[in-house]
C-alpha cells in the first residue's frame, strides 16, 4: 500500500510519469472497492493534472483498502500482547547488583573498529514538520542549540563530523559515516535545499543521501471512504517510521550501502539534538555481545515515573519487543521491581537502534514484508464531495495508517537493549511546552554540559534549586564524552545569567 516517488538521491518522479492505467481502468478499479468518488472531479482536471491523479491511483494497494477499512475504521482494533510479559533485560549504564557485570571499555573499543573500517553508516528518520512547535518548515530545521540556536540538522552532523575525526583510520582523514536521511513528501524538497544552503554542515556532499517516505491514503473515520486533499490530489499521509525499513530498499539506500561494504545502521530520529547518532559501545554490543543476534537492537532510559507516554521495552515471550505506554496494564505500568530499585518496567523506548543490513535486506526481500499497522484519528484538511470546497475539521474526521519501526525488534532471534544516560543522551523537542518541549531541552543541555565540566573540577554556577545558573550548549566537536574534558581549560569563568557555547 506505501508507496515512495523518490530514489535516495532525491529525484521526484511522481506527477510527471505516465499514468499506471487509463481513466476507464482506473475508474473499474475505484468502483470494485467502493472508491470511485476519486474520479469525481476528473472532467475538471487539467491534462497534467489529470495523469497526476492517475498516478496516485495506481499507486494504492486497492484491493487491499476494503479489509483496511473493516479493521481499521469499521472497527478499533486493541493491541494484544501475545506471550507472558516480563521487564526487557538490558545492559546498565552503571554496574550494579541488578545486572550482570560487563565490559564498557570492551565493547566501545570494538564498536570504535566498526566505525573506523566504514562498516556503519547513520540514518534519521526526518519526516516532520515543525508545525507543533509554531514553526514552519521541516523539523529538522528547528533551532535546537541551547545557546547557539543550531538546527536540529546540525546538531546531529556535529557528531558525525566529530566521530569521523575521532575514529578516523589514518592521522589527517575522516572516517566514512555515510548518513541516509528520510524525509516526507511534504518536506523533501524544503530539506534538500536547506542541506544545500548549509553546505551539509561540513559533511561531504556525496555522503549525505535524501528519500522520502511511504504514504498511505487517509480514510474517513465514518464511511471509510479514501479522502480527497483536492479535486486533484488523494489526502496521502507518511506510513509512520516502520515504513523506513521498506524505504530504505525502495530507495535504493540499501544497496547503496552494501556497495560502501556498510555492516550496521545507527537509526535515529531527528527530533533528539543530544542523541549519539555514533556510539561505539551500543555498535560493539549489538555486534559481538554472545546474547545479541546481531540483527536489531535499542536504547532505554530509565521512566521518569510511571505514568510517563513513552512506549515500554520488555520480553514478550521469549522475544524483546515494545508496549506502547497506553497498552500497558495499569498493573504492570505501577509495578515495583522485586529488589526495590524502583519499576519494575522502566525500560523507556528512546527510538534509538542499530539494526543490522543483512537483516533488513532478510526483511524486505520481495514485496510481502510489512509491520503491522496502528491506527491514529487526526484531523485532515480535505474537500466537500459534493461541491469540491475544502474543509478544515475542527475534530478528527480521518483514519490515519502509521507503522512503527520497533515493531521489527519481535522478528528478531536475540534483541539487547542498552542503557542510556537520559541528560547525556535524550533531550526530545516534540512539544511547544512543558515536557520534551525546547525549554525542557535547553536546560538538559545545560545541566549535562554543568556536570561534565563539574567532574573535571571547573566551577559552574548553580541556582537555589540546582540548576545551573547560566545557559550551556557542549557541542560534540568539542567533547563527546565527559572524558573528553580532562585538562579543559574554559576561555573564560562561568557568570550567572550568562549563555556560553563550549
Amino acid at each position: 500500500m506505501t508507496t515512495s516517488a523518490t530514489s535516495h538521491k532525491g529525484k521526484q518522479g511522481a506527477a510527471s510519469a505516465a499514468p499506471a492505467f487509463s481513466h476507464a481502468a482506473a475508474l473499474r478499479a475505484l468502483q470494485a472497492v467502493g472508491q470511485d468518488h476519486l474520479l469525481r472531479f476528473y472532467d475538471t482536471l487539467s491534462p497534467d493534472q489529470q495523469r497526476g491523479l492517475l498516478v496516485q491511483i495506481a499507486a494504492l494497494d486497492l484491493p487491499r483498502i476494503p479489509s483496511l477499512i473493516d479493521n481499521f475504521v469499521k472497527s478499533r482494533p486493541k493491541a494484544e500482547v501475545v506471550g507472558a510479559v516480563q521487564p526487557a533485560p538490558y545492559y546498565p549504564l552503571r554496574t550494579d547488583t541488578r545486572h550482570k557485570p560487563w565490559n564498557r571499555d570492551e565493547y566501545k573499543a570494538k564498536g570504535a573498529e566498526l566505525v573506523r573500517a566504514g562498516k556503519v553508516a547513520a540514518f534519521t528518520v526526518a519526516g516532520g514538520q515543525g508545525s507543533r512547535l509554531g514553526f514552519e518548515g521541516p523539523k529538522g530545521c528547528y533551532p535546537a542549540g541551547a545557546v547557539t540556536g543550531k538546527p536540529l540538522f546540525a546538531c546531529l552532523a556535529d557528531w558525525i563530523l566529530a566521530a569521523q575525526e575521532r575514529f578516523a583510520p589514518t592521522p589527517g582523514t575522516r572516517a566514512s559515516i555515510p548518513w541516509y536521511i528520510m524525509t516526507s513528501p511534504g518536506n523533501h524538497d524544503a530539506t534538500v535545499a536547506f542541506f544545500k544552503q548549509h553546505d551539509h554542515f561540513g559533511l561531504n556532499h556525496a555522503d549525505v543521501m535524501f528519500f522520502p517516505q511511504g504514504v498511505m491514503p487517509a480514510l474517513d473515520i465514518n464511511t471509510g471512504k479514501i479522502l480527497l486533499e483536492s479535486p486533484a490530489s488523494i489526502a496521502l499521509a507518511p506510513d509512520g517510521h516502520g515504513g523506513s525499513l521498506k524505504a530504505l530498499r525502495a530507495s535504493g539506500a540499501l544497496a547503496d550501502m552494501k556497495a560502501r561494504g556498510v555492516e550496521l545502521i545507527s537509526y535515529t530520529q531527528i527530533d533528539n539534538p543530544l542523541v549519539r547518532v555514533i556510539d561505539p559501545v551500543f555498535l560493539g554490543l549489538h555486534a559481538f555481545a554472545p546474547d545479541s543476534s546481531n540483527e536489531m537492537s535499542s536504547k532505554m532510559v530509565v521512566k521518569a515515573h510511571a505514568a510517563e507516554k513513552v512506549g515500554v521495552l520488555c520480553k514478550i515471550g521469549d522475544r524483546v519487543g515494545v508496549i506502547e505506554y497506553s497498552d500497558l496494564p495499569d498493573d504492570l505500568a505501577k509495578k515495583k521491581s522485586t529488589d526495590g530499585g524502583g519499576l519494575a518496567f522502566n525500560a523507556g523506548n528512546v527510538a534509538i537502534h542499530v539494526i543490522s543490513v543483512a537483516f533488513l535486506e532478510r526483511l524486505t526481500a520481495g514485496n510481502g514484508f510489512a509491520l503491522p499497522f496502528h491506527r491514529a484519528e487526526k484531523k485532515v484538511p480535505c474537500i466537500d464531495l459534493k461541491t469540491g470546497k475544502p474543509i478544515a475539521p475542527e475534530k478528527p474526521n480521518a483514519v490515519k495508517l502509521e507503522t512503527f519501526v520497533f515493531d521489527a525488534l519481535p522478528l528478531c532471534k536475540h534483541s539487547l537493549v542498552l542503557e542510556a544516560d537520559r541528560t547525556d543522551e535524550f533531550a526530545p523537542i516534540k512539544n511547544a511546552s512543558g515536557p520534551d518541549s525546547p525549554d525542557s531541552c535547553r536546560l538538559i543541555q545545560s545541566q549535562r554540559a554543568a556536570r561534565w565540566l563539574e567532574d573535571h573540577g571547573l566551577r559552574v554556577p548553580r541556582q537555589s534549586d540546582g540548576n545551573p545558573a547560566c545557559v550551556l550548549e557542549l557541542s560534540p566537536r568539542t567533547a563527546m564524552y565527559p572524558e573528553d574534558l580532562k585538562g579543559f581549560k574554559l576561555p573564560k569563568p562561568l557568570v550567572a545569567g550568562t549563555s556560553v557555547a563550549l
